[in-house]
C-alpha cells in the first residue's frame, strides 16, 4: 500500500484528498500545518507528497526544499496561485509536478498515479536500459551510473532525483548532440512535450545548481536558445 503525504491548510480540500486517496486504497498521512510534517517523513514511509505553497505556518515551497535534502519521492505542489515563476520556483525545488486549485479530485488522482508508476517502475526499468549501451559514463570529472543509480562530481556524491539523473544520463549519453527540449521531455518523463512547457528547463536549472554549474559559465550543461540543451565534448 503506497503512503501518500497531504499536507493542505483547507481542511476541505485535505479532507476531500483523504477520502478519494483511501478509496483509491491508499495510506494517508494528512496535516493541516507544516510543523509536524518532516517527522512524519523520517517515521513512516511516503511514496508522495501533495504539499499546499500556501500554509500558516511554513510555505510549500520551503517544506519541499527540506524533504528534498534526504528524501526522492515525488512531490506535486498544490497551489491558488497560476503564475509561471511560481512553478518554476516549485519545480527548481525538487517538486515533480503541479496543480492549481480549483481541481478535479479524479485529475488529482491521475496525476498522482502517473509519478507513483515513474517512481516505482524506475528501478525496474534500469536493466532494461543497460542492454543498450554504456553502464557508466565520466565526463570532466563527472561519473554517472546507470546500473547502481549513483552519480559523483569531482568525487564528491551528487544527490539526484530519479527524474533529475535520468535527464543527466540522457544528455551525457548524448554528449556533442544538441538534444531539443521536446525530445528529452519526451525521453524522460514518457510523455508528450506541450508548448510552453517550462518543466524540463525548471529540472535543468536544478541540476545546474546542485553541479553549481552555471548556464552563463557552464563547464557541463549548455543551453542553446530555442532548441535545447547539450554537454559538449
Amino acid at each position: 500500500m503506497a503512503g501518500i503525504l497531504v499536507v493542505d491548510d483547507e481542511k476541505e480540500v485535505a479532507d476531500l484528498l483523504e477520502l478519494y486517496l483511501v478509496n483509491e486504497g491508499y495510506q494517508v498521512y494528512k496535516f493541516y500545518r507544516g510543523e509536524e510534517v518532516m517527522d512524519c517523513v523520517k517515521r513512516e514511509r511516503i511514496d508522495l507528497a501533495l504539499l499546499d505553497v500556501m500554509l500558516p505556518d511554513v510555505d510549500g515551497f520551503s517544506l519541499c526544499q527540506r524533504i528534498r535534502k534526504d528524501h526522492f519521492f515525488p512531490i506535486i505542489m498544490l497551489t491558488a496561485r497560476v503564475e509561471d515563476v511560481d512553478k518554476i520556483n516549485g519545480l527548481m525545488l525538487g517538486a515533480d509536478d503541479y496543480i492549481t486549485k480549483p481541481f478535479n479530485p479524479l485529475e488529482v488522482l491521475a496525476r498522482i498515479k502517473t509519478q507513483l508508476r515513474r517512481y516505482h517502475q524506475y528501478d525496474k526499468a534500469v536493466p532494461a536500459m543497460e542492454k543498450n549501451g554504456a553502464e557508466e559514463l565520466e565526463i570532466r570529472g563527472l561519473v554517472i551510473n546507470r546500473r547502481t543509480h549513483k552519480s559523483f562530481l569531482y568525487g564528491n556524491p551528487l544527490e539526484l532525483t530519479p527524474l533529475e539523473f535520468s535527464i543527466l544520463w540522457y544528455l551525457c549519453e548524448h554528449q556533442g548532440e544538441v538534444v531539443p527540449s521536446e525530445k528529452l521531455f519526451e525521453a524522460v518523463w514518457k510523455e508528450k512535450y506541450l508548448d510552453n512547457n517550462n518543466t524540463v528547463m525548471a529540472h535543468v536549472g536544478r541540476i545546474r545548481e546542485k553541479m553549481q554549474d552555471s548556464y552563463r559559465n557552464h563547464k557541463f550543461i549548455k543551453t542553446v536558445w530555442g532548441v535545447g540543451y547539450t554537454i559538449e565534448k
